[in-house]
């Protein structure tokens, strides 16, 4: 791999003087560089669709999402992982990291273990990927030894691979069964991928996620009804969400809540179908937890 020619490694033009910039010219370059980045990833959305309807698709047969990567990219798996839980009500085993260097790396850096293809190979296969997985590799050149290895892995076991990169025709791009090769150009600070790489790669995973979930039912509307009640605002907030969507006054809400046993999807189905506990539950396990199947029936 020649790094120099990589775009994530390029010097930018428009801030060659950056060291020399008044603090608001910094911030007004950085900001005029980040607005690229919706922009580029405009270009894959198709692609990004695809991988939505994927991830869908083999969690709905009870498989997994497992993020893989090394350094920033191996955090941004980390991070929309640890987040899936408490947004929609899955359990952590549905939706995975694995990050170079373990668990620790992702609060110290372990660069070194990206270059080591063996350790790739061994942290993905100590998870077992099958044919129900889908596993995404993300790495913003999408050079790096430890994910491409882990992907191919996966691959060869049968599971759906995805790549999410920051350069085109990238040799992970090449290994996964779909690629989501996004260009957005090179960093304000050269080769310092959390910038721009980073955030188009936050923003993919916040849509495979939020996409495939929605696809699932584990949303109603545009609003997070698995959500975790585990403290006082997040309850708050599933009393507003019955409200809203039942009808009914707050009272009324935060009584059927309750009853539910703090499940906000049990309450809503509860007030829109006029059923018992029991019976909504019932629903509830009927629609594999799709919060609108279980009240349309």
């Amino acid at each position: 791999m020649q790094v120099r020619k990589l775009m994530t490694e390029r010097r930018n033009p428009a801030t060659e003087n950056l060291d020399r910039m008044s603090a608001l010219e910094m911030v007004t370059a950085m900001n005029r560089e980040d607005a690229k980045v919706p922009r580029a990833i405009g270009k894959v959305l198709p692609e990004i669709a695809r991988a939505v309807d994927l991830v869908a698709q083999r969690l709905a047969e009870g498989g997994r999402l497992i993020y893989v990567g090394s350094g920033t990219s191996g955090r941004i798996g980390a991070l929309d992982a640890s987040e899936s839980p408490p947004t929609f009500g899955v359990s952590a085993k549905k939706v995975q990291f694995v990050i170079a260097g373990g668990e620790r790396a992702v609060v110290k850096a372990a660069e070194a273990s990206e270059d080591s293809a063996e350790l790739g190979r061994r942290d993905i296969a100590a998870r077992r990927p099958g044919i129900n997985d889908v596993v995404v590799g993300i790495a913003a050149s999408g050079y790096t030894p430890y994910t491409i290895s882990a992907l191919e892995h996966a691959r060869d076991k049968g599971a759906a691979t995805v790549a999410i990169a920051c350069n085109r025709n990238t040799p992970l791009g090449k290994v996964a069964d779909l690629r989501i090769e996004v260009e957005v150009g090179p960093e304000v600070l050269a080769g310092s991928s959390r910038l721009k790489a980073g955030t188009a790669e936050k923003l993919i995973c916040n849509m495979l996620t939020t996409g495939a979930m929605a696809r699932l039912g584990y949303v109603y509307s545009n609003l997070m009804v698995n959500l975790h009640l585990t403290n006082k605002k997040l309850v708050q907030r599933g009393i507003t969400i019955l409200e809203e969507l039942a009808v009914v006054d707050r009272a009324q809400a935060a009584a059927t809540l309750e009853k539910a046993g703090r499940s906000v999807p049990l309450a809503l189905v509860m007030l829109k179908t006029g059923a018992g506990k029991a019976e909504s539950a019932r629903r509830l396990r009927r629609a594999k937890g799709s919060v609108r199947r279980a009240i349309e029936g």
